[in-house]
């Protein structure tokens, strides 16, 4: 099975149901077919061997992602926010792409088109008579890893490994007729490629949201009668801050909210639940290389862990949950054995889904199938998820590892701080020094020795950190992740950003 059999189901079960865009202007699962395969002529016409989309939200990449497998060519989604310099590298890696772009001077390319055009001619066009039919194992879509230490990697996702995702995880046609979803993640993100897919396949119609605000976030919600959302955790805590400063309550027609990409503090979450009383909530752990999510806590896992008494399952609700029934998850040693319950180790997993693979580098799959996320995290006694961040910014102290997802929770615990982000700082004597940096509750007075007193009085003294800093704003990717190595950049001179 291929992207392009998820279309067919799509166009021949919900072929006549609006699935992309407003109820007054969107298009109807046949017309999003057609026009694909009209743009597929476009592609076949430019001889291209990848489509490349420099745009934002919007009809034009599901439409370009189609056309794409019709053509039988990958399909390529690039950060529009990066450098020209860095954009161009990455699609001079291509021999002969057809560049979809939002930019008016990129569009002057004799390779490229602008999105208006593409999408205009794609109703003018004649459908591509001999599209391809794509085999499994043939690149569907290629996602820019974000290359903080070098240049970024193209992480390959094959036909198969989305299908698989898609039909693990979603039932056809199981959306009820007035369900709709917003989208406000970006094109280049793997939650938007799974959310276009998923949703579709479940016949739930899809908004897109090109700029977020939460304050149009929620205008669009209720406009739109919207019911189910996708938002990264710093989208959700603005939400929560707009409706507490406008004395509101989250929209009734939402039914499910789902999270994810980066971690969310316990207190924000906590507030999350209570603004949105009556919607059931998930948060998605997944990674690029896993064709999206591949472990979920659910609604009931959310509620249950808020009511509990007992503190193990109260703590459940920093979890990432369970495995997909599709996927397994373990968590190994350092000699590549499982650990056991409560024991921090390397999160690895493995399951149809899991591509992976890198163009430049190829597969990082073992001889067992187990693909390692870099990382670290535990399971508790019941299966359920713990991650602690990536591998790569643990701080060692003295010789000791220390997770500074430990850190941050006991510093979101206080009452005075909004957000945080704990980090290693080279120290010539310690290895690292700890940074924790802080952005303050609006109103709430303190300083940094009374966080540096509160953690002591969480957690053992060696992960009190020994600098506290005071920023505006943590600096993030726009799907959320904290962008540790400028936190650090910003107190070491040689650490580039």
């Amino acid at each position: 099975m291929n992207l392009l059999t998820l279309l067919d189901m799509v166009a021949g079960g919900n072929g006549d149901i609006t699935l992309l865009g407003t109820r007054a202007e969107g298009l109807t699962g046949q017309q999003l077919q057609q026009q694909a395969l009209a743009a597929a002529t476009l592609v076949r016409e430019a001889s291209a061997d990848t489509v490349i989309f420099l745009g934002g939200n919007g009809p034009a990449f599901p439409v370009a992602l189609f056309a794409s497998a019709y053509a039988g060519v990958p399909f390529l989604p690039i950060n529009f926010r990066l450098s020209s310099d860095q954009i161009d590298e990455i699609i001079n890696r291509s021999t002969s792409p057809l560049i979809v772009t939002d930019n008016p001077e990129r569009a002057a390319t004799s390779n490229a088109i602008t999105t208006e055009d593409f999408l205009f001619r794609s109703v003018t066009t004649e459908p591509l008579a001999d599209p391809a039919d794509p085999d499994v194992e043939d690149i569907a879509v290629l996602l820019m890893t974000s290359g903080t230490t070098a240049a970024p990697k193209s992480a390959v996702l094959r036909h198969r490994h989305l299908t698989s995702y898609v039909l693990g995880s979603v039932e056809f046609a199981s959306a009820e007729p007035t369900d709709a979803t917003i989208v406000s993640v970006p094109p280049y993100h793997i939650a938007a490629v799974a959310n276009l897919l998923s949703n579709l396949f479940a016949g739930r119609r899809i908004v897109y949201l090109d700029q977020f605000t939460p304050r149009q976030w929620l205008d669009t919600v209720k406009s739109e009668r919207i019911s189910n959302a996708m938002v990264v955790p710093t989208m959700l805590v603005r939400i929560v801050r707009e409706l507490i400063a406008a004395g509101e309550t989250g929209p009734a027609s939402l039914k499910g909210l789902s999270y994810g990409g980066a971690k969310i503090s316990a207190p924000a979450l906590a507030q999350a639940l209570e603004l949105f009383p009556d919607t059931g909530f998930v948060n998605a752990y997944g990674l690029t290389e896993t064709a999206s999510s591949i472990a979920v806590l659910g609604p009931d896992d959310h509620r249950d862990a808020l009511a509990s008494d007992d503190p193990n399952v109260r703590a459940r609700l920093a979890s990432v949950g369970r495995a997909l029934p599709t996927v397994e998850i373990e968590v190994h040693d350092a000699d590549g054995s499982p650990c056991a319950p409560g024991e921090v180790g390397d999160i690895v997993v493995r399951g149809p889904q899991v591509a992976g693979e890198y163009l430049e580098a190829g597969s990082l799959v073992d001889p067992n199938g187990w693909f390692p996320t870099r990382d670290l995290g535990y399971l508790d006694s019941a299966g359920f998820l713990f991650v602690q961040g990536r591998a790569d910014d643990t701080i060692i102290r003295g010789g000791e590892n220390i997770a500074p997802a430990e850190i941050e929770a006991a510093l979101s615990a206080h009452e005075s701080v909004a957000d945080c982000a704990v980090a290693g700082i080279p120290d010539a004597e310690w290895g690292h020094r700890i940074a924790a940096f802080v952005v303050a509750e609006p109103g709430h007075a303190t300083d940094a020795n009374a966080l540096r007193a509160w953690v002591r009085s969480q957690l053992r003294s060696s992960k009190t950190p020994d600098d506290v800093i005071f920023l505006d704003e943590l600096p993030t990717t726009p799907t959320g992740k904290i962008l540790r190595r400028n936190l650090v950049a910003s107190v070491v001179s040689d650490v580039p950003a």
